[in-house]
Formats: C-alpha cells, structure tokens, sequence
C-alpha cells in the first residue's frame, strides 16, 4: 500500500514535481519538525500551487508519511529481505550513518517524538508503515529461530524490541552521527547479548 492518492482528472502529473514536493516536504520537517510543516509551506518550498499539492495528496498527514517513504527510498512493501538478522542490522547501520543518508538520520531523530505529540499521525504512520517494516523484522527472526541461531523458546517480539531499542539508543546518544562501522558494530554487540547463537544448533 502506497500513501499517494489516486490520480485524480486533470493535466498530466509531473515526476519533477512529485519529487520536488516530496523533497520539501521532507526537509520541512527535518528543520522545522511536524508542527511547522503544512500544505501552504510545502507548495511555497516546492514552488507549486496548493492545488497541485492537493491533487497528490488528500491531507498533511498523508502528504508526510509519503515524504518520510520517500526519504527511505522504499515504500514499506517493497523493502528487500535480509538473508538473517546480521545483514539486517548492517542495512540499518548504513542507513543511519552512511553520508548519503543524512536525511534519514535527521528525519528519525525528529520523528522521536511523534507518537507523543501527534497521536493522530503517529496511528497511521503506525499503520502504513511502521507495522509492515516490523512483519518483514519477524519473518526475519522467525527463519532464525528455525535454523537454530535462536532458541526454540524465544519470544520473537521481544527480540525485535530489542533490536529496535538499540536503533533509538544509538541515535539519541549519537545525534551528531558516528561511522556505518560503529554503528554496526553496536547493533551486533546487542544482538549478540540475546540468545543469538551465530553458528546455530538445535536446542
């Protein structure tokens, strides 16, 4: 499921524009945060009218969870699978500390807060995408838990809440970034202080 709306009758769309508006959107909100960021600011960066803001996008909230998709380079449901939950958490390293991916960084720290502050947008962003990324993290550790690298008792939430928690700590305690190499290195020392065996066997 894509956040963007049905194309509605008109003059044909524009890519250029999509990304412009998508852009602005996203950068708005690294700068100003979600409070600051509305349709009129958005179309004013993106330098398109409000109607053509609202041809894409039905409200705020449905425009910014598109912008967040966008930055991610991936809607939800297209995210590729991890062989297992080391490469997983190489991905995650280099998407919070690869050069090229500062505008991620920066987006996550400012999304923090959101679940607190704009509950409305946090249930969808919730919905539409927070939820698929954590059913694509427990298929993960489910093929895990089958080879054996996880014990057969092993609550797979909590290892995803774990892993998920390492992601905020390392973020909070770093919010002026660090290298892909520490990060990585952080997210397997978590994991391995679980009951991770690399090597796998039956238990």
């Amino acid at each position: 499921m894509t956040q963007q709306s049905p194309a509605r009758p008109g003059r044909p769309r524009s890519s250029q524009v999509d990304e412009d508006i998508l852009e602005a959107a996203a950068d708005l909100m690294i700068e100003v945060g979600l409070d600051g960021v509305g349709i009129d600011r958005v179309a004013k960066r993106a330098g398109v009218s409000r109607p053509t803001v609202y041809r894409r996008y039905s409200d705020r909230t449905e425009l910014l969870i598109a912008a967040i998709h966008w930055a991610f380079r991936y809607q939800p449901e297209e995210l590729p699978e991890p062989s297992g939950v080391e490469e997983m958490l190489r991905w995650w390293a280099h998407a919070l500390e690869a050069p090229e991916n500062a505008r991620i960084r920066k987006l996550m720290l400012r999304l923090m807060p959101a679940a607190r502050d704009h509950p409305e947008f946090a249930a969808a962003f919730r919905r539409l995408s927070t939820e698929p990324r954590n059913a694509l993290i427990r298929r993960v550790l489910e093929r895990e838990r089958e080879r054996g690298r996880l014990p057969r008792d092993t609550d797979l939430e909590i290892i995803r809440q774990i892993l998920a928690g390492a992601v905020t700590v390392h973020l909070t305690t770093h919010p002026e970034g660090t290298t892909v190499r520490q990060a990585e290195e952080f997210l397997l020392a978590v994991l391995a202080h679980t009951r991770f065996r690399p090597n796998g066997h039956e238990t």
